[in-house]
């Protein structure tokens, strides 16, 4: 096995917001690409890791276990992240997908890009940010803090 990758997540189903079918598309499909790719490192542990997302007491938690196939693995680091630094960009990002997917029904292709240029620009934000808060404790690469995000989002943020 790989190691500095994430090998397997899971996502606290009772902190998972339901949006509607589309969101939870794209989490399903940010959770199978994230685990197909990405480049995940913490820092003084070797990988693969089983990744446990979830939410408690205002926090995003990540909890970062040695991934084991039958049982649960060995615990590592539990990483507790303010989600008030997130609100803006997740509360702003929503408005925009619900736009999206709006606007494919009925605008022009040209409209819709510009929504859809406006809605990658605020992932692309919420990525950054996820990576400037990890700093320290985990490295990854924009596309694995881009899919991490989208993950973030399904969860059950009060925005």
């Amino acid at each position: 096995m790989t190691t500095g990758r994430i090998a397997r997540i899971s996502l606290d189903e009772t902190s998972i917001a339901r949006r509607g079918p589309e969101i939870d598309h794209e989490r399903a499909v940010a959770a199978y690409d994230l685990i197909e790719s990405n480049a995940f490192a913490l820092s003084g542990h070797d990988g693969p890791y089983h990744l446990r997302l979830f939410v408690e007491d205002n926090r995003l938690m990540l909890d970062l276990r040695a991934h084991a196939e039958e049982a649960e693995g060995e615990a590592l680091l539990l990483i507790g992240l303010s989600l008030s630094p997130f609100r803006r960009v997740i509360k702003d990002y929503f408005t925009l997908c619900d736009s999206y997917y709006a606007a494919i029904r009925q605008a022009s292709p040209s409209q819709i890009e510009a929504i859809d240029m406006g809605r990658r620009a605020l992932h692309n934000e919420g990525s950054e940010l996820l990576m400037e808060r990890l700093a320290g404790k985990a490295t990854l690469d924009l596309d694995t803090a881009r899919r991490l995000f989208t993950l973030i989002c399904a969860l059950h943020l009060r925005v």
